[in-house]
């Protein structure tokens, strides 16, 4: 893409009242985004719309400066790319969602050599499955978005998801742990990184996989933004996988939006008694695949089966010494109290028992003087 071309479409995105909607039928009347720059005055006056016609004619204050940081952000590696809805190395599934991103700013190992690397991610043979959850999940949930992601990444599917806290960043992480890419789509411009405590995770999303934006550099992490992506996310997946999410939550969106575009819709059960589990169980009831092992998503998706990765929710091959306690812990949380009730055992004996085996990763201490189990065996 050259200068003129970048700055037409830069111009297309900065221009105020022409949103996604307008700019593909300005691009479908005219042929292309600087042609729409193009036109004489008498021409846009025929589109019917003085406003519109005006905010073509004007020149965005902004875009002489976004133009050169832009051309200096992919000047500064080859790991950075930008792809247009006009263009041949456009995602092809993207093409089919109800509202294509105009841009797609990439970065990453992923998305270097152009062209290529484009067209795989686009519409190459790696299978591609979102993942997503709550941004507060349980211990549980977020041990299980990492080891399912882990099975995925091990099994040759590229993990997607948004870079938020909680259950998206344990998925970008598993996926990679499993050896396998990962695709973060972000609601900021690439230059930015939110939320900031995951800047080491961006990190080593670009060196093995690659992060994904539609909004121009400089853009701060707005909150109209992050639902908006998610229809990316959902869009370049085969389908949507939900780890855990509240009944209002932003992945129920990506679900619904993953279910309109006509892809699989995956939820993994929960207590009845945690709040993050009532969105997984409301798809559920909406149709939603019921998920308890990786391979129930690899079935769905006619991929062939992988060995479980050590430590995933699907991976019982060495069973724990203490079974018969965690048997009485259960999968909710419970208190020392009711624990005690369950066990028999004495105070003393009990918090010792809980401390070796919250040491050894087989429980989480909560606050309240609460305990939840995150192993599965």
């Amino acid at each position: 893409m050259d200068r003129d071309e970048l700055q037409a479409w830069l111009r297309l995105t900065l221009s105020p009242g022409i949103g996604n909607e307008t700019a593909r039928k300005l691009l479908a009347t005219f042929g292309s985004a600087q042609a729409i720059f193009e036109q004489s005055s008498s021409t846009l006056n025929q589109l019917g719309s003085e406003k519109l016609s005006r905010a073509i004619q004007e020149v965005p204050p902004t875009l002489a400066d976004l133009l050169q940081t832009t051309l200096d952000w992919l000047a500064a590696s080859d790991e950075r790319q930008i792809v247009t809805l006009g263009d041949a190395g456009y995602p092809a599934s993207l093409l089919d969602i109800a509202d294509p991103p105009l841009m797609l700013y990439m970065m990453g190992a992923l998305a270097k050599q152009a062209r290529p690397a484009i067209e795989n991610i686009a519409s190459a043979p790696q299978p591609r499955l979102a993942i997503v959850g709550s941004r507060n999940p349980t211990p549980q949930g977020e041990v299980n978005a990492r080891q399912f992601a882990k099975t995925f990444g091990a099994s040759g599917l590229c993990i997607v998801s948004g870079l938020a806290l909680g259950v998206d960043g344990a998925a970008h992480d598993g996926a990679m742990l499993g050896g396998g890419n990962t695709i973060a789509v972000v609601g900021t411009g690439l230059d930015r990184v939110y939320p900031k405590k995951h800047l080491e995770l961006a990190h080593r999303i670009a060196a093995q996989g690659m992060i994904v934006s539609e909004f121009p550099l400089g853009t701060p992490p707005l909150n109209a933004n992050f639902p908006k992506r998610n229809r990316i996310i959902s869009g370049l997946s085969q389908g949507v996988l939900v780890v855990e999410a509240a009944l209002k939550s932003g992945s129920l969106i990506t679900a619904r939006l993953a279910a309109e575009q006509g892809k699989e819709v995956f939820a993994i059960p929960g207590s009845i008694h945690s709040p993050q589990s009532r969105g997984c169980h409301a798809l559920i009831k909406q149709g939603a695949k019921l998920v308890e092992t990786a391979q129930d998503v690899l079935e769905e998706l006619r991929l062939p089966s992988v060995q479980a990765p050590e430590n995933s929710p699907a991976a019982n091959d060495e069973p724990l010494a203490d079974s018969a306690f965690l048997a009485a812990l259960g999968f909710d949380v419970v208190s020392l109290d009711a624990l005690q009730a369950r066990t028999g055992l004495p105070t003393p004996e009990l918090q010792a028992k809980l401390l070796e085996l919250e040491l050894d990763g087989h429980l989480t201490r909560l606050p309240g003087g609460l305990f939840q189990r995150i192993t599965q065996v």
